[in-house]
């Protein structure tokens, strides 16, 4: 077991996924669904408690699954699909529901080949942001929290896919 140090207790986690799930419902009052799209692994804690937070407006759920880390700590550059939408984003307004940015490769991709597919809207929600190691502009919507550049784990984010489990986010430290 490493050692772990929290950088984002639960209760913190908790409130503030409570105020983003309440901008988005402000946001998307007029709209007649809102359609999630989960960025596996990492998001899908994330995306189950904010999708909780959503208030008067039918949601709908989808998941992908990209990979630029392999097992490192850092991104390789290159991105794949590992896993694909099951239903169409045609004519949907689409929230990317992300646990991390960080270089903003990933996103920046996966924007571009959801654009293509003719959603009426996309936007970006995340968790955690790392503006620092941004090498790829992207406009993210929804900030949950800015982190300094660390390598985090927890509350879905792993380390070799271990610590998903953390009800926390924490930094690995020795």
């Amino acid at each position: 077991m490493h050692n772990i140090r929290t950088l984002i207790s639960t209760e913190k986690l908790y409130a503030r996924i409570e105020e983003l799930g309440e901008a988005i419902s402000r946001d998307y009052k007029d709209k007649d669904e809102i359609h999630f799209i989960c960025v596996l692994k990492g998001g899908v804690m994330f995306m189950a408690d904010l999708s909780k937070t959503i208030k008067d407006i039918p949601l709908s759920m989808d998941f992908m699954a990209v990979s630029s880390y392999g097992n490192e700590t850092s991104s390789s550059g290159i991105v794949k699909i590992v896993k694909d939408l099951d239903e169409s984003i045609e004519g949907k307004d689409v929230i990317i529901v992300e646990d991390i940015v960080d270089s903003g490769r990933t996103l920046s991709y996966l924007v571009q080949i959801l654009k293509d597919r003719n959603p009426n809207s996309i936007k970006i929600c995340t968790l955690l942001d790392k503006p620092e190691r941004r090498i790829i502009d992207v406009d993210v919507d929804y900030v949950g929290f800015e982190i300094p550049d660390e390598f985090v784990l927890g509350y879905g984010l792993d380390y070799m896919q271990k610590y998903r489990n953390l009800p926390y986010i924490g930094i690995m430290e020795g």
